[in-house]
């Protein structure tokens, strides 16, 4: 008798955070994604993906990310190119273990408020954070698990109970997975900005200003598209025929290059494929 193997079970995927607001519409500093989870914490995934995310070494974040405290950045050639890093536990348990940063402009500012006040730098590492945050965010912190009806959500993420942790992001992170829809229609997910430069083949600088900016980008006789949607950057590259049919069209029409290239490609049989595949992934 021949014995039937049973299929392994496909590894659980890692999940960081399973409620996710966005604000990074406002203006900086106070810009961020809440980035939220339920269920119980994954202590090594979560420090490893902050860590990567905010370049801290791992040993120092999974120590903030048990105890609480700040992080700040060593100097380069004795200067201070970036703030710090921050996590605040709630020593009585009540409310869910927070993570930002702050920029050299709050970090100086956190630095007096600390020195005023004769407090600890993570107490005014938070006030000078939470100063900056947009109005509807700071009354949503004030109230349990940003004061959600957990009646409306999922179940699977009710079931998880409180809110556990919070990390308020600003990064375009390998954790944040992207598709860019290239001219054969193919769907290509990139992470972080470096992933995402070296796909296109451009600096991390214009990457980084691309996805922050949207407009478009010539790369190599092609050209990169990037519009802002609901505070999210959607990537198109489109060929050098159709960014010549496209320029074609600014000429001829007077239309703007973005909606130019938005005609040809709505146009164009293999990226409205890809465009298809993306929305339908979206609703996944």
């Amino acid at each position: 008798m021949f014995k039937i193997k049973k299929k392994a079970d496909k590894p659980k995927r890692m999940a960081l955070y399973n409620i996710v607001e966005d604000y990074s519409e406002f203006d900086a500093p106070g810009n961020v994604t809440v980035c939220a989870m339920t269920e119980s914490e994954d202590l090594p995934a979560h420090s490893k993906i902050l860590a990567e995310s905010y370049d801290v070494p791992i040993e120092t974040m999974t120590t903030l990310l048990t105890t609480g405290g700040t992080y700040m950045y060593p100097q380069i050639d004795g200067i201070l190119t970036r703030g710090l890093f921050a996590c605040r536990i709630d020593p009585a348990g009540q409310g869910p273990k927070q993570t930002w940063t702050l920029d050299l402009m709050q970090f100086a500012e956190a630095e007096q408020t600390a020195r005023s006040r004769a407090s600890a730098m993570i107490d005014a590492a938070w006030e000078v954070f939470r100063r900056t945050l947009p109005s509807e965010l700071q009354a949503k912190l004030q109230q349990k698990n940003l004061g959600l009806d957990y009646r409306t959500l999922d179940r699977a993420v009710a079931k998880g109970g409180d809110i556990k942790y919070i990390d308020f992001r600003k990064d375009w992170s390998p954790h944040f997975k992207r598709l860019c829809i290239m001219p054969d229609g193919r769907l290509v997910e990139t992470g972080g900005v470096q992933d995402f430069s070296r796909l296109h083949g451009i600096t991390v600088a214009q990457a980084q200003m691309l996805i922050e900016q949207g407009g478009t980008l010539e790369v190599n006789d092609e050209v990169l598209a990037c519009q802002i949607v609901n505070g999210q950057p959607a990537v198109a590259r489109f060929s050098a025929q159709s960014y010549a049919k496209a320029k074609d069209l600014v000429s001829s029409k007077g239309l703007h290059l973005m909606d130019a290239l938005s005609e040809v490609g709505y146009s164009d049989p293999a990226m409205m494929r890809g465009l298809a595949r993306k929305e339908l992934a979206s609703k996944r």
